[in-house]
């Protein structure tokens, strides 16, 4: 076993053998066969991980670790990749060495990052700083600061998938399918989802003007004050005759446990049907939707997450029977989770979908947390409902259609009253 005793001699190390096997790659490349350093590279590079540090003292430790990783990682690349690395380092210097300003490592790796990120042009991935990842976090937890508008990409527009109740962007008039075309001036053609949320989130107070095309209108700015948004996501009440109804803002770390509560609440004052209302509810955590699908969907899958390499994941109810009629609403604003649990109900026939088609977004994104407060979210899959159907980019059709006009009439909710008169029919 060789001792390197020094970690910028092991750098020296990493990278010859990363120089060696680019300098094979480029003689093969024109013609002449260097069959040598190509070899040598990758006996250096699968053994650089056995390649200990001895420590000169305990400053040194982050140093090793950071040398183990770089070490492991150029032991699984190939020479492509290498070459493709390497000239990423090499920018980052020529620009470090000659630009007249002041740069830093951390900035330019950052913008790096963002870069390979935004060019697989998936809306839903994007690289996450310190800043966007705690917002992250503190979303699903239940509270945030901002205007309390949850936004998605459709046809690679910026779109507004529903206003949270209550909140500034709904007492302001925003409304689900809203293409937001500008943030305060900046137009918003290359923003990714999240850089978009950065944005328009911000301290309490503050204010922020979103520039709104609306389907059949002028486009027009609104200024939105922002508050702290505190999300319960879960309501419901007693109707006539029996009904329940329970209402789901969105899917955070709460919902599938205070539905249940809810649901026991209504048992008790005597609940012989539900209407379950999923209007304007964009979804969230992926559990969590399949805690709440549990409650309705019998013993069977809920949904499959179908990854890159094919494989399907297929999560199962394991609910003996669901014992009252059931009623969905469902409308443009119904997404992702919203529509892993309305298609499982579906599918299974075990309610009735009432309203208009669903916002149409199948895919999976996952949270992978970075070494630096940082993070990566990468849609990493899609799904599919229990017989099979993708809904990404289609969305779900109701079975019973009703469309709301803009200008509710006597401030009727029509789909909620086709929900009471289907309900009463199955009681």
């Amino acid at each position: 076993m060789r001792w390197v005793k020094n970690s910028k001699l092991k750098i020296i190390i990493s990278f010859l053998a990363m120089s060696m096997a680019l300098s094979g790659s480029s003689l093969k490349a024109n013609g002449i066969q260097h069959d040598a350093a190509v070899s040598i590279y990758q006996g250096v590079a699968s053994n650089l991980a056995s390649f200990p540090v001895v420590s000169d003292g305990k400053d040194d430790l982050a140093k090793i670790h950071s040398m183990n990783e770089i070490n492991w990682y150029l032991s699984q690349m190939d020479v492509a990749d290498l070459a493709v690395a390497l000239k990423l380092l090499r920018v980052e210097q020529v620009i470090k060495a000659r630009y007249v300003g002041d740069v830093s490592v951390e900035m330019l790796m950052s913008g790096a990052i963002k870069g390979m990120v935004n060019s697989i042009d998936d809306p839903y991935s994007v690289y996450m700083d310190t800043v966007m990842y705690n917002e992250l976090m503190l979303e699903t937890k239940g509270s945030f600061g901002g205007v309390g508008i949850v936004l998605g990409s459709k046809d690679n527009i910026l779109t507004v998938v529903a206003p949270i109740e209550g909140t500034p962007s709904d007492k302001s008039g925003i409304k689900s399918g809203d293409q937001i075309v500008k943030i305060d001036g900046q137009d918003t053609k290359e923003l990714a989802v999240d850089e978009a949320v950065k944005m328009i989130r911000g301290s309490e107070g503050s204010q922020v003007t979103l520039t709104i095309n609306r389907v059949g209108q002028e486009i027009e700015d609104y200024t939105i004050i922002r508050s702290n948004i505190k999300i319960n996501t879960v309501g419901g009440k007693m109707l006539d005759d029996g009904i329940g109804y329970v209402r789901l803002s969105m899917f955070n770390e709460n919902t599938g446990s205070d539905l249940a509560n809810k649901l026991q609440e209504l048992e008790g004052q005597g609940m012989k049907g539900i209407i379950l209302d999923l209007r304007n509810n964009p979804g969230g955590l992926l559990e969590e939707s399949i805690k709440v699908a549990s409650n309705f969907v019998p013993y069977g899958p809920v949904v499959s997450v179908v990854s890159k390499d094919g494989t399907s994941t297929t999560r199962f109810s394991n609910l003996e029977a669901f014992k009252y009629p059931l009623v969905i609403l469902v409308n443009g604003g119904s997404a992702s989770a919203s529509e892993i649990v309305a298609g499982a109900v579906q599918d299974t026939g075990v309610g009735t979908l009432i309203g208009t088609k669903t916002f149409g977004k199948g895919s999976v994104q996952t949270v992978l947390p970075l070494d630096d407060d940082s993070a990566l979210k990468l849609t990493i899959a899609k799904y599919v409902t229990p017989n099979n159907r993708s809904i990404n980019g289609v969305g779900l059709e109701p079975d019973i259609k009703v469309e709301m006009p803009d200008s509710q009439e006597y401030g009727k909710d029509l789909q909620l009253e086709k929900a009471i008169e289907v309900l009463k029919e199955k009681i």
